[in-house]
């Protein structure tokens, strides 16, 4: 399986390599948004990162490498926040909710990260988007066991099937809030959208 470990590097510092490559996403991802993957050349990647694409070359094999370390290190940046968020007393419906808020609110401050990444994330190769999808899957299960502690609190009535289908359902309604922003925006304030979408989510499916 692959991780970023494995991308190809002529640098041995760990920590030079790191430093690089966050300046190199940085800059990928301003160029990803507005030119899209591929008419957005290495020398641009480089240049918008602020060192020459002969370093570039020092911390990548490939372009199609850069947007491996995009969509993964986004990936991350969303869990790694949302499990901040989640970090909570509460329980049962109200944690749930709390969930959705949290999620919600990362796809908020990662918007554009985000809708490159989804926008792009295609034009992985087969291995390197493999790995990449597994992290979506992660938190699915993150809010699927939300959803099945309410199950088992009879607070909610749902087999496995629809506890998943629910999960994917929240994660969808997050990601909507960045790819329909240009109407939904102008329209609600994300607190609005949030709890609508709860209302949504939750009616007719609470005991």
């Amino acid at each position: 399986m692959l991780d970023k470990k494995k991308v190809p590097s002529m640098v041995k510092d760990p920590q030079l390599i790191q430093k690089r490559r966050e300046q190199m996403i940085k800059g990928a991802v301003t160029l990803f948004k507005q030119k899209g993957f591929h008419r957005t050349t290495t020398r641009e990647i480089a240049k918008q990162s602020g060192f020459s694409i002969g370093t570039l070359y020092e911390y990548i094999g490939a372009k199609e490498d850069v947007l491996y370390l995009v969509c993964d290190s986004i990936y991350e940046e969303v869990r790694d926040r949302l499990k901040q968020y989640l970090d909570t007393s509460s329980s049962g419906l109200d944690r749930l909710k709390e969930a959705i808020i949290s999620y919600f609110k990362v796809i908020d401050e990662m918007e554009d990260e985000v809708l490159v990444m989804y926008q792009e994330v295609k034009s992985l190769p087969k291995e390197a988007l493999a790995y990449v999808l597994e992290k979506e899957l992660e938190m699915t299960e993150m809010i699927e066991k939300i959803i099945r502690d309410c199950v088992e609190q009879k607070l909610l009535t749902l087999n496995e099937d629809q506890i998943n289908l629910m999960a994917h359902d929240i994660l969808v309604k997050g990601q909507m809030w960045t790819f329909r922003r240009w109407v939904i925006q102008r329209n609600y304030t994300l607190q609005q959208y949030t709890d609508m979408q709860i209302e949504f989510i939750l009616k007719g499916i609470e005991n």
